[in-house]
Order: C-alpha cells, then sequence, then structure tokens
C-alpha cells in the first residue's frame, strides 16, 4: 500500500486510486458476506406456561409455585380455573430477587460511584436570589429578638436662603 505520511504527488495518484478502489471492494464482499449469514432468531420468551413448568425450569417445588402466585410473590394471573404465567416475566422475577447482583463493568462502576456521592457545590458557585439583593436581607434571628433601634441623625442640612444667594451669576 502507497498510503502513508509522504506527500503525494500527481504522478502517484493513480497507484493510490487503484488501492482504494481495491479496499472499497474488499469491504463491500465482507458486507455482502455478513449481510447473507443466516441470523440466528431469538427465542420467543413471552409465551405462557404452566406452574408445573415453572417449577421444573426454576427447580422449586410446585407447592412453593402455588403458594408464590396465591400471594402475587410471582407474576401471573388466573382468568379462570388455570394460572397464566409468562416465561420472560419469571426470567425477571428471577433477576429481580437475585441476592448476588451481576457484576458490572468498570464504566458502570464509576457511574454508579460518581451518581452516588454528590458534593456540595462551591459557595462561589451559589446562586443568589435576583430579586432580593444581599444588602437587603432581613437576619430573622437578630429582627425578632432585638429591640427597635432609633434612626441615627444624618449629615443632610435643609438648604438656607444664603445658599440660593451664592450661585454665581456672571456674564
Amino acid at each position: 500500500m502507497y498510503m502513508s505520511n509522504e506527500s503525494l504527488t500527481f504522478n502517484d495518484l493513480p497507484q493510490v486510486v487503484a488501492e482504494l478502489r481495491d479496499e472499497v471492494s474488499g469491504m463491500k464482499a465482507l458486507l455482502l458476506i455478513l449481510q447473507n449469514r443466516p441470523t440466528q432468531q431469538r427465542e420467543n420468551r413471552h409465551r405462557p406456561v404452566t406452574p408445573e413448568q415453572v417449577a421444573e425450569y426454576t427447580n422449586i417445588p410446585l407447592a412453593t409455585i402455588y403458594q408464590k402466585l396465591a400471594n402475587r410473590e410471582i407474576p401471573g394471573s388466573k382468568p379462570g380455573k388455570r394460572w397464566v404465567i409468562y416465561l420472560d416475566e419469571i426470567d425477571k422475577w428471577l433477576e429481580a430477587n437475585r441476592k448476588n447482583p451481576i457484576p458490572l463493568t468498570n464504566e458502570e462502576q464509576n457511574a454508579a460511584i460518581l451518581a452516588s456521592h454528590k458534593r456540595k457545590p462551591k459557595k462561589a458557585d451559589w446562586q443568589t436570589d435576583p430579586i432580593v439583593e444581599s444588602s437587603r436581607k432581613v437576619n430573622v434571628a437578630n429582627a425578632t429578638t432585638s429591640k427597635p433601634k432609633a434612626i441615627a441623625e444624618t449629615d443632610i442640612t435643609p438648604p438656607t436662603a444664603d445658599a440660593a444667594n451664592d450661585t454665581d451669576i456672571s456674564n
């Protein structure tokens, strides 16, 4: 193959195009082989079974199966005299009642750890209420227990008549 990190020249183009054509035709042949390969049909697990078949499938005694059906511990229905149980629901029930969970992949373990450890956000990331400014917030504990304070006198004095005459009107 000519494909490398070298720069291509105009004279090299026919050879490179021929190599690419050969690679594409090889990929097409592999794709056709994969498409024509018979696929495995998945077994239909959503089919009704009898309590006897469930007992045989799970190796649980038949009396226990009937007891769990009556107590609604096993998913099933009784439209008439007989119980109707679906095999895929039995598989889900068995998985849900496992004592040892299925081992997780490393990615799933990392995701579970990250989801379980929530951290308190930094104080800089906290959002303040845009309507109430921080200077206007009132400490409720101090407001209810402290005595009202007198308003301090301000240095603002009313304007005098002399101040009106001090204006410079020079033309």
